[in-house]
């Protein structure tokens, strides 16, 4: 339990933070820009120590601890899938800065871009801000289960009332000050989180030394567990093996155990996904509201080295789970379970209140921008484009705050229905994200796809993961990825090779202002030799140094980890891959954020798009006369 000096440290401090989200509030303007996108005026390195914070949940924090406390440096591997955050390297190099050349407010509004402002562009958008608003229920739901078991651990309350509070406070702030509160509050929790970060790596370092041989324990399927022996190589061995062995039968981390191919198969996600510039809400509410195309570059690269100290505080809080588990005769039965109880049970008085608070500013900062971000769907592609196209900005302000509430009402209610958190996670990221993914990566890259058969797409997948999550819960997460994705593309190709294709006009204006690589003939044909060039030029460049982005990042957050467990040997390996790859995004990539936007000239009057669309559907319908 928390002392009187820890809980004095943590209440002083959420009210600290609730009174910055306030103070931001005073200074900020009541307009929907502003509450969702700072006016676009919060400068880079900002909005990237805020992406820093949002990222390092509670929730995210316990599974990624469970992982590792279970498999060593492998639970790194596993969470790939969605915990390493390896989108990033995409968003730094080029699907960042394309997003917000769109200069929309939301992902579902792009699509009106996209698309047109005709039927093809409303389906989409519709659609799209459905989907998304659903996969945000289910994120909330995931954090508060998280947040939940850690506070309830920690402050002896229920874990459906402790997680409530935390979502209240955070609320307080978010539904006043919108994205400026929410990035500034993150600013302060950034700031905790780090020396957070280095007190329990100190901690850990001094007082966790993990033998030549000692015993962790697995969850099972059953809802019990086994315990695991395993060797102190195995665990820190930076290198992942071909098959997970020697892991207790009916065990609930069965679909790991062809762990080359899972690995395999969750770089095969994360390239879609980033490719596809990502469907996570306030990840790309940052980048929307970015002043320029070298800030997203710049803010990715700080995001990504500040997230990289996240991998030696899980590794310390596994380090010391492990030690707690050797001193009391048996190793913690329950892998999520290790961050309450090595918080509880490991940390002094004091630094155990900032401890705590940290924590709380991970999962403050997670929920706030969540909420933001999500409530911009139905304020800006639903409230204000099918309910009420007059309302007043205070109105649609006010519209947010209440779409914030009811937001985060449905996804506490849910959390009441599950209770295993890498259950949720895995859906989230490979069957409801499997789902939408399709439809958002073709959508960059091939003129052919209309709106219709990206409707079809994403209504498919969120129909395809529901009925899996109904039905067949326990499936193995590259099965459910398969099954969302493989119903998505199959209605999403079918509907749009029989209905007609984006009108050219609509195609033109999006890609004279985006400038994504793929099969654009028809969108191209008007632009210049020269302008062709700069494009191909800037598109070479990015495609080239994407893969040592990917690489710098992975080897980057592997060296943080294996300095805490000292394996030196893989440090100082991985520290020179990450130097090198350094080297060449600075001289291929680099050099060149500060180059002039290329700027195309093209008459795109709402006027002439819908007139096209009209005289194309009205040569459609002739055309199915005649046959």
């Amino acid at each position: 339990a928390l002392a009187g000096i820890d809980y004095t440290i943590v209440i002083v401090y959420l009210l600290f933070i609730v009174w910055i989200g306030l103070y931001v509030q005073r200074k900020t303007k009541e307009n929907v820009e502003s509450f969702f996108l700072g006016s676009r005026s919060i400068p880079w390195w900002a909005l990237g120590a805020s992406g820093m914070a949002s990222n390092l949940d509670v929730s995210g924090t316990m599974i990624n601890t469970a992982l590792v406390y279970a498999l060593g440096v492998n639970g790194f591997f596993v969470e790939i899938r969605g915990g390493v955050t390896l989108a990033l390297a995409f968003l730094m190099i080029y699907s960042g800065k394309w997003n917000r050349r769109s200069q929309v407010m939301t992902l579902a509004e792009w699509m009106e871009l996209r698309f047109g402002p005709g039927k093809q562009g409303a389906l989409a958008r519709i659609l799209a801000a459905l989907s998304l608003l659903i996969k945000t229920i289910a994120a909330i739901t995931y954090f508060a289960i998280g947040s939940g078991k850690f506070l309830g651990e920690i402050l002896g309350m229920d874990d459906f009332l402790a997680s409530f509070v935390m979502i209240a406070l955070s609320m307080v702030y978010t539904v006043a000050s919108g994205l400026a509160g929410v990035v500034y509050t993150d600013l302060a929790q950034g700031i905790i989180i780090l020396f957070t970060i280095v007190a329990v790596c100190i901690r850990a370092v001094a007082e966790a030394a993990l033998p030549a041989s000692f015993s962790v324990s697995v969850p099972l399927q059953d809802g019990g567990f086994a315990s695991l022996n395993t060797t102190r190589a195995d665990w820190t061995d930076p290198i992942p093996p071909w098959t997970l062995s020697g892991l207790p039968e009916g065990n609930d981390y069965q679909s790991f155990e062809r762990f080359g191919v899972i690995i395999m198969f969750y770089m095969l996600k994360i390239i879609l996904e980033g490719s596809g510039g990502l469907e996570s809400g306030y990840m790309m509410q940052r980048y929307f509201a970015a002043k320029s195309d070298s800030d997203c570059g710049r803010m990715s690269l700080m995001w990504m080295l500040l997230l990289a100290f996240r991998w030696p505080l899980i590794g310390a809080f596994a380090m010391l789970g492990i030690q707690y588990g050797m001193d009391h005769g048996a190793p913690i039965e329950d892998p999520e379970r290790v961050l309450p109880i090595v918080v509880a049970q490991m940390i002094p008085t004091g630094l155990k209140g900032f401890l705590v608070a940290g924590l709380c500013s991970a999962a403050m900062s997670t929920f706030d921008s969540t909420i933001n971000g999500a409530a911009a769907y139905w304020v800006q592609d639903i409230y204000r484009t099918h309910v009420n196209p007059h309302a007043s900005q205070k109105q649609l302000v006010h519209q947010g705050r209440i779409a914030s509430v009811a937001i985060v009402s449905l996804g506490l209610a849910f959390s009441l229905m599950v209770k295993n958190i890498n259950q949720v996670w895995g859906w989230i990221n490979l069957g409801l994200g499997a789902g939408l993914l399709a439809p958002l990566v073709v959508r960059f890259y091939w003129w052919r796809l209309n709106g219709y058969g990206f409707a079809a797409g994403m209504s498919a997948g969120l129909v395809a993961a529901l009925i899996q999550m109904g039905v067949w819960p326990h499936w193995l997460e590259y099965d459910a990825f398969l099954w969302s994705i493989g119903f998505s593309s199959v209605a999403m190709f079918s509907v749009t090779m029989v209905t007609e294709p984006t009108p050219t006009p609509v195609l033109e204006k999006f890609y004279y202002r985006t400038r994504p690589f793929g099969f654009w003939g028809p969108a191209k044909t008007q632009i210049d030799r020269n302008t062709k060039k700069k494009i191909e030029d800037e598109n070479t460049r990015d495609a080239v140094s994407t893969p040592f982005a990917v690489l710098f990042q992975l080897s980057l957050f592997l060296a943080m980890m294996s300095l805490v467990f000292f394996s030196f040997t893989a440090f100082a390996a991985l520290l020179c891959i990450a130097i090198a790859c350094g080297v060449f995004l600075y001289a291929v990539w680099y050099r060149h954020i500060d180059d002039p936007e290329i700027t195309i000239a093209h008459a795109d009057s709402e006027q002439e798009i819908e007139a096209v669309e009209m005289r194309d559907g009205r040569a459609m319908l002739e055309h199915v006369d005649d046959d």
